[in-house]
């Protein structure tokens, strides 16, 4: 890059690195400017915080260990069954559940898990009289092992495909039974993945939002930021919103530094490139306990999302679809899902390509690395400042300057933009850095233009990853419900705020109807969003 275009580059990283913080750091400067003296006068460690705090605490441990617990003998089997008939689209199932709304999930686990609900009526029949409840704890658990099973299992299956080819030939050689395999060979793999893996479920977990709003089933059943919620819009009690705030904050900065701490770095085995060939597990008995671990665990990720797809067609669609609410609150989605997409993604290309154009000289000074790190760290900082706890310091913040639903619109599409932006940076990041080293010098060396560069250049070569950030922090914000259910009212209506109301109302069939599509219309940004593969034409020889 010549010196305006470096210039202008980092100036953009540092304008958006700017708003971030300035987004940030208002809403903490509310939540800090308010009532604090009531905080201390003792209401930070009451009876009701440390109770919240120690059901969050619990149900995100409990989530955590059973979705662990689970996923490891799933990761195995589909590990060791590579011919698995329909394997590639089991694994492919696997990432549905990651981009679901978590309203549409929740409504499918209570078709299957509530009162009159499959598995209650067929445990029922049975002679048991409604063994599970979906509300509580009971219910919360087995929404986040629904979204937290598949995610575990997608990592765990992808550190055992690079177990090298050399090690299942050395244990065929030496006659190791399948618990020797395990022990030496599989568990290693494992066990290098758990850390990490746990970290980011137990952080998900513990900020978790909809589906404890959702199937929490009352107080007794409450999160942080669920608690933070209820302060805010019911009660308005700013003292407890403050309280709760702080604790999340400290709560997921250690639960960050612990994640980081706790996860050991990648080390590669070295290997000849050997092609991966198991011997184990080919009697009749091992191929019927593997076919059964994948066919449960297929059958619990399916059932809920064939539960939204048929209560979803029993609806009235006809008056759904002419319903003006329901026109409102999907126009209302869409807008604020592509604009906050939209500034999410420019934001993030800018804070790529600043943080890599810092990084370019050989010799980068203190100042510059420290830029860069800061850079790297503001798209994490949504990780670290929760949306609820931004919508509670931004609703504090606009309070006193009339009607906050006038600055709703503005509000929700900044915090979505921030709860992608993690998200859409490391689509990002690993694109753009590849592309540079592909391109760069060549590009700099024939003396092409910016413009020229971006038109010819830089948006065929990123237009996939650019795409595909995009219909990701699309489909984020449209099933968002946590700035929407700070800020929502009649003026302002998204399809998951209906959605959760017709829900709350015990409308349930309106409710089926929205939450198919929500699904589908996420669905259609997802495929919008990931253009086809160009093809190569020619043969091998030619090539």
């Amino acid at each position: 890059m010549v010196f305006s275009e470096r210039r202008m580059t980092i100036a953009a990283g540092v304008f958006c690195l700017g708003g971030i913080m300035l987004f940030v750091g208002a809403a903490a400067w509310a939540l800090l400017a308010a009532d604090v003296a009531a905080v201390s006068e003792g209401r930070f460690f009451d009876a009701y915080v440390r109770r919240v705090t120690r059901f969050t605490l619990l149900q995100a441990v409990l989530s955590t260990l059973i979705s662990i617990f689970l996923a490891i003998p799933l990761a195995l089997a589909l590990a060791r069954r590579p011919a698995f008939p329909g394997r590639i689209w089991i694994v492919r199932l696997l990432a549905l559940p990651l981009g679901l709304p978590a309203l549409v999930a929740a409504l499918g686990l209570i078709g299957i898990w509530g009162r009159q609900g499959v598995m209650n009526t067929l445990l029922a029949n049975l002679g048991l009289a409604q063994p599970v409840s979906i509300y509580g704890l009971s219910g919360i658990l087995l929404a986040h092992v629904f979204f937290n099973l598949p995610l575990a299992t997608r990592f765990m299956l992808a550190g055992l495909e690079r177990i090298p080819g050399e090690y299942w030939l050395i244990g065929t050689n030496l006659g190791m039974s399948r618990l020797s395999l395990f022990r030496f060979v599989e568990w290693p793999a494992i066990r290098g993945l758990i850390p990490g893996v746990a970290g980011l479920i137990f952080m998900l977990c513990a900020t978790s939002f909809t589906l404890v709003l959702t199937l929490g089933g009352g107080p007794a059943a409450s999160t942080i930021e669920v608690a933070i919620y209820q302060a805010l819009r019911f009660d308005f009690d700013p003292p407890r919103v403050i309280a709760l705030s702080m604790l999340q904050i400290v709560l997921t900065g250690v639960l960050l530094a612990m994640a980081r701490l706790l996860t050991p770095p990648v080390a590669e085995a070295v290997t000849t490139g050997r092609r991966v060939i198991r011997f184990d597990g080919r009697n009749i008995t091992d191929k019927i306990a593997d076919a059964l671990v994948i066919s449960l665990g297929m059958i619990f990720i399916l059932l809920p999302l064939a539960a939204v797809l048929v209560s979803g067609l029993r609806a009235d669609m006809v008056r759904l679809a002419a319903d003006p609410m329901v026109h409102r609150a999907l126009s209302t989605s869409l807008a604020i899902a592509l604009s906050s997409a939209f500034f999410c993604v420019l934001s993030g290309l800018a804070l790529v390509a600043a943080r890599q154009t810092l990084l370019q000289p050989r010799r980068t000074s203190p100042m510059a690395r420290g830029l860069s790190s800061a850079i790297s760290g503001s798209s994490a900082l949504v990780l670290l400042v929760p949306p609820v706890v931004l919508g509670a310091g931004w609703f504090l913040l606009l309070r006193p300057f009339g009607d906050v639903a006038v600055f709703a619109p503005f509000v929700v599409v900044a915090i979505n933009a921030m709860m992608a932006l993690p998200f859409v940076y490391g689509i990002l990041d690993p694109a753009m850095a590849t592309h540079s080293a592909r391109t760069g010098r060549l590009s700099q060396s024939l003396g092409i233009g910016f413009f020229n560069r971006l038109r010819l250049i830089d948006w065929p070569g990123l237009r996939r990853p650019a795409l595909m950030a995009y219909s990701f922090a699309c489909a984020l914000s449209l099933g968002d419900l946590g700035a929407v259910a700070l800020f929502g009212s009649q003026d302002m209506v998204t399809l998951p705020y209906l959605l959760y109301s017709r829900m709350g109302s015990y409308r349930t069939a309106d409710a089926a109807g929205l939450a198919l599509v929500l699904g589908f219309v996420c669905v259609i940004l997802t495929i919008i969003g990931t253009p086809p593969e160009r093809k190569v034409e020619g043969n091998a020889d030619a090539r």
